[in-house]
């Protein structure tokens, strides 16, 4: 004889204008089923709505699963919609209501995702819920009944939200981090001519950092850089955004400004910034601030353009000692660039004197496991207030005042030495076409090898495409050199300098950088998406692995991932960050 089978309570909740009730356990396999039990484990309970009395029925366990103190508090949709909290985004009402679809017979399904709050008094507690379920209409077509599932989401949608906010805010300061900054530029740039206002960016960099560190430590110091930023945040307007820039220096999106008004703005913002000394742990601390400025869309129309200005405009504001505001001209700029160049060459003799170049590491993740796999080793110069150069301020009047060879020589070296000091440690260090093409330069990186053999298979050279294609012979000779040795090479900026499928093939790189260019508005742009999926293939025909670089959100690295692409490097992972030279170096380093 065939045993009837015995409806579960979830079953018995979700049949129409049944009342659900508990129902005894089916028997499988000798063991006992407790439908409840199940629920309540997992954190689901089920329901039935008649929408046209407003009459909710739970499931037997819908106490226990929402946490709420009696079924009078959730017996109608309105009691229920009662707990909802403003922040949540649709509730189950507005889910089925503001539905498009018609229902044909089978229902429609809905789904939600909501807050409830619950306990008493001024203080609640927010349980957040995933709603699933499908809506049946009425004679008349509008949604009638619904029964469905409760599932409480409160630990997975607070990681989820502890991870959002991760990708967009700096932890030390709360304020916006670098990718969402330029994100807000970017967004404010691609408002149609119509709606386009205009709006400011300034560059507010703390002076001294360096000797901060060094006075009080690295936790004093970043008390310093998040008292800062607070005081900032509080002298801002509403509509205004900032965001912790790089280190100590933060990127402010004035809206709905022009360049009078940024004047004024950055005044008030030294002012506020230096009327009092900051209290920190180790005691009240004075600061001083520099600001770079620049008015879009006037000085750009891309966010990489105006933050090159805003960062010339600042180290026009670092450099002359500026108490206000610097904002960024073209006519400045050019007639400024004879001297500011003979400047900047004294900067990088005495820097290379006085050991003051140093290097930046940046990790290259691995595609599949998202972990780094090797780092590449970017060039930094400090200067003697401890403050950094950037290296789009250094590498151009190095090349053009001769100095370009002697900074990859140091540049190399620190690798060289940090190497050693690591054996877990794989880098790659760029080196400029001046060194590339130089006959005696082989050699010369024969001597520096020479002494640390071991490290050779941990170090990888880059050479751009633009300098490979220049003069293929030399490369080629350079290429052949590196890997004699034990030496990995990689062609940097591949896509930039369009070289010909003939000429790749005759140089026999290990690894493909892609320029960064494209890969920067790739989620935005077709013809990138287009261009990267080509050199992708291409290199891949080649069997050349790839380097994807500029990776500044997850919606990028996602489309990386799925094309194939081995690595990844950019903000989205890690920014660079400056490593203390070892105290100990190589024979070469020493010599």
């Amino acid at each position: 004889m065939v045993q009837r089978p015995v409806r579960s309570d979830a079953q018995a909740a979700v049949q129409p204008g049944v009342a659900a009730q508990a129902q005894a356990p089916v028997a499988v396999g000798g063991a006992g089923l407790d439908p409840r039990a199940i629920l309540d484990s997992i954190g689901e309970t089920v329901y039935d709505w008649d929408i046209v009395s407003d009459r909710l029925t739970w499931g037997p366990n819908a106490l226990t699963v929402l946490g709420v103190g009696n079924l009078e508090q959730i017996s109608s949709g309105r009691a229920f919609g009662e707990l909802i909290t403003s922040d949540s985004v649709a509730s189950r009402y507005a889910a089925i209501t503001g539905s498009s679809s018609t229902d044909a017979g089978g229902g429609v399904s809905y789904r939600a995702r909501y807050g409830i709050a619950l306990g008493g008094g001024r203080v609640k507690q927010t349980v957040w819920l995933e709603d699933t379920g499908r809506w049946f209409a009425g004679p008349d077509g509008k949604p009638a009944r619904a029964h469905g599932a409760i599932r409480v989401i409160t630990s997975h949608y607070e990681a989820e939200r502890e991870l959002e906010f991760r990708s967009r805010f700096d932890p030390l300061t709360n304020c916006y981090n670098r990718a969402h900054i330029l994100e807000i530029v970017t967004r404010n740039l691609s408002r149609t001519p119509g709606r386009q206002t205009h709006f400011c960016i300034l560059l507010a960099s703390l002076e001294n950092l360096f000797v901060l560190n060094r006075t009080y430590g690295y936790d004093v110091a970043d008390e310093v850089i998040a008292c800062v930023a607070k005081r900032l945040r509080g002298t801002m307007r509403g509509p205004d955004s900032i965001g912790r820039y790089a280190g100590a220096k933060f990127a402010l999106v004035l809206d709905n400004c022009d360049r009078d008004q940024m004047m004024i703005a950055a005044q008030r913002f030294l002012n506020e910034t230096s009327r009092e000394p900051f209290e920190t742990s180790a005691g009240p601390i004075p600061v001083a601030l520099r600001i770079g400025g620049v008015a879009a869309p006037r000085d750009g129309r891309s966010a990489n353009l105006l933050f090159q200005h805003a960062e010339e405009a600042l180290d026009l504001a670092r450099s002359s000692g500026a108490t206000r505001l610097v904002a960024y001209e073209p006519s400045l700029a050019l007639n400024d660039t004879r001297v500011q160049a003979a400047r900047m060459a004294d900067e990088i003799v005495g820097a290379l004197n006085d050991g003051r170049v140093t290097l930046a590491l940046q990790p290259i993740i691995d595609s599949k496991t998202r972990r780094p796999a090797f780092s590449e080793a970017l060039i930094r110069l400090r200067q003697p207030d401890g403050s950094i150069v950037s290296p789009g301020a250094i590498l151009p009047i190095a090349e053009k005042a001769g100095l370009v060879h002697l900074l990859d020589q140091r540049v190399l070296e620190l690798a060289i030495a940090r190497l050693t000091a690591d054996p877990n440690l794989t880098l790659s260090v760029n080196v400029s076409g001046a060194t590339v093409h130089d006959p005696d330069w082989p050699e010369r990186f024969k001597a520096m090898i020479a002494n640390t053999p071991s490290i050779a298979q941990r170090l990888m050279i880059e050479i751009t495409e633009t300098c490979a294609i220049a003069d293929v012979e030399a490369t080629h000779a350079a290429i052949s050199c590196a890997r004699s040795l034990g030496v990995r090479v990689a062609m940097d900026d591949f896509g930039a300098g369009h070289t010909s499928f003939r000429n790749l093939r005759r140089l026999p790189f290990d690894l493909i950088k892609m320029d960064g260019a494209f890969v920067q508005n790739l989620a935005r742009s077709p013809d990138d998406r287009f261009f990267v999926r080509t050199l992708v293939d291409l290199a891949h025909h080649m069997n050349l692995p790839i380097v994807a670089e500029w990776v500044e959100d997850a919606e990028t690295a996602k489309l990386l991932t799925e094309w194939g692409v081995e690595y990844m490097q950019g903000i989205h992972f890690a920014d660079a960050r400056i490593v203390e030279t070892p105290t100990h170096t190589t024979a070469a380093a020493a010599a």
